[in-house]
């Protein structure tokens, strides 16, 4: 998959067929795009994400929530879902202040867009004014085939980050699981911490998320963890460890099942499954890691389960 950087500035030389939008966590709904993507290749067109580093929500300061999904993160999924390119722009004012008919201007000559994706409540250009029935005229007029596509539904709510995010900051990570179509993750470098677990037999891996990175709210959970492209399982704190700190440093810290090895500054994918607890805070470090032998056992039956 190639990464583009400027839809002012860069050209892709082939056909494509493109969807646009804020792709925050990739979750159903957007698979459903990504899947019309996909199709349109059988016509000898490369798919296309057209997208922004940062949402045009969070640059214009209506919006400041936590993302569901990093760059990195949105990039790695969307190589994996075999998207050719990922137009990942920069939000600043050019694209700001372009009127909509400019901006599709733009996807038609400088990304040969031949076919275009998007949902019924999708707008583009300055203010947000184009939508999808802009869209019809502007298709006859660029000559582009266009498909306007339903959103999809759950519980009789359309499917959506907003949604995603509700439920995951709820600590309800099976929900939020079942929409995104995946399990939810944080990827990070693996950090030394208190190292107090292995004095008390339960040696743990620290991570420390980005700062933008949505958490499931503070509690125990059970995970499984991917380094070096193996699978291990495990459970795991996120929080900010009151019983051993006072500190407010948002960390997630996990104990991985019967594993010993030394994997300090490696990078790890903690994978969330299901909430068992949330965190609180213990009278005592043995009372803690009483409570974390029962996590580990709570966590050794699901995956016996």
């Amino acid at each position: 998959m190639k990464i583009i950087t400027s839809l002012v500035n860069e050209t892709i030389s082939e056909n494509t067929a493109v969807t646009v939008g804020k792709f925050d966590g990739i979750h159903k709904g957007h698979e459903l795009l990504t899947e019309k993507l996909r199709g349109q290749k059988e016509k000898g067109l490369a798919a296309c994400v057209l997208t922004f580093d940062v949402s045009p929500r969070i640059r214009l300061k209506k919006d400041m929530t936590k993302l569901l999904i990093t760059n990195a993160e949105r990039a790695h999924i969307l190589e994996e879902e075999k998207i050719d390119y990922l137009a990942q722009c920069s939000f600043e004012k050019e694209i700001m202040q372009l009127e909509p008919e400019e901006f599709i201007r733009l996807l038609v000559e400088n990304f040969h867009m031949k076919y275009l994706v998007c949902g019924t409540d999708f707008s583009f250009g300055r203010m947000g004014r184009g939508n999808a029935k802009m869209l019809e005229e502007l298709s006859k007029t660029y000559g582009f085939t266009l498909e306007v596509v339903e959103k999809l539904q759950k519980d009789h709510r359309d499917i959506s980050s907003t949604y995603v995010r509700e439920e995951i900051a709820a600590g309800n990570i099976e929900k939020g699981n079942e929409l995104l179509g995946y399990e939810y993750f944080v990827w990070g470098e693996i950090v030394h911490g208190y190292h107090l677990g292995s004095k008390m037999g339960m040696p743990t891996i620290n991570l420390i998320p980005p700062e933008d990175k949505l958490l499931p709210k503070n509690g125990v959970y059970v995970t499984k963890i991917e380094i070096e492209h193996h699978i291990y399982h495990g459970v795991t704190n996120v929080g900010v460890k009151p019983t051993v700190t006072g500190e407010n440093q948002m960390g997630i810290e996990t104990h991985i099942l019967d594993f010993d090895q030394d994997v300090y500054e490696k990078d790890a994918r903690v994978v969330f499954l299901s909430h068992i607890r949330d965190e609180k805070k213990f009278d005592s470090v043995e009372e803690l890691f009483a409570q974390m032998e029962r996590d580990k056992k709570t966590a050794l039956s699901y995956f016996n389960h």
